[in-house]
């Protein structure tokens, strides 16, 4: 099963870069919440996202934007994908496909044919909050750590300012 803990410490461990876990409220999962009560900027807390085709063969992707930002899906992602339509996959779709319960999805430990599309805006950072696989856990990284993982890659404009 993807998504597992142990799965995901593998993935952490094998990138070689010095990581955190973080137990949390999982009723403070969310990240607006977990920052205002942990005490966290959300300039450093990113969100993974799944995202499906709606028409044609139905294919998946992860994408991984800042808490400040907002996944430009319509437009960059659709385009990405190839897609006429696409969508936010649904709480059952990212349970069955990661693992993970939405709202604690991380890039570690996601299956490795899923495409991971990280916004180039996270490299800047000094290091990015991520969901640990679960909504009682976060997990802070270098942003160089997300890089190593098999299927991420970094796409400029991946994101648009919220508003």
């Amino acid at each position: 099963m993807t998504g597992s803990q142990t799965d995901i410490r593998l993935a952490l461990e094998a990138t070689g870069e010095p990581f955190e876990i973080i137990n949390c409220d999982p009723d403070l999962a969310d990240t607006a919440r977990f920052c205002e009560h942990y005490g966290y900027a959300p300039g450093e807390s990113a969100n993974t996202i799944l995202v499906r085709t709606k028409t044609g063969e139905t294919r998946f992707v992860a994408c991984l934007v800042l808490a400040t930002t907002r996944l430009d899906v319509n437009k960059r992602v659709r385009k990405l994908m190839g897609a006429r339509k696409v969508s936010f996959a649904g709480a059952d779709e990212t349970r069955e496909l990661t693992g993970m319960e939405p709202g604690g999805v991380t890039p570690f430990g996601l299956p490795r044919n899923l495409p991971l599309w990280i916004d180039g805006r996270i490299i800047d950072c000094e290091r990015v909050i991520l969901g640990g696989g679960g909504r009682d856990t976060k997990i802070i990284v270098r942003p160089t750590a997300l890089g190593s993982l098999v299927n991420a890659e970094f796409v400029s404009d991946l994101a648009v300012d919220a508003m």
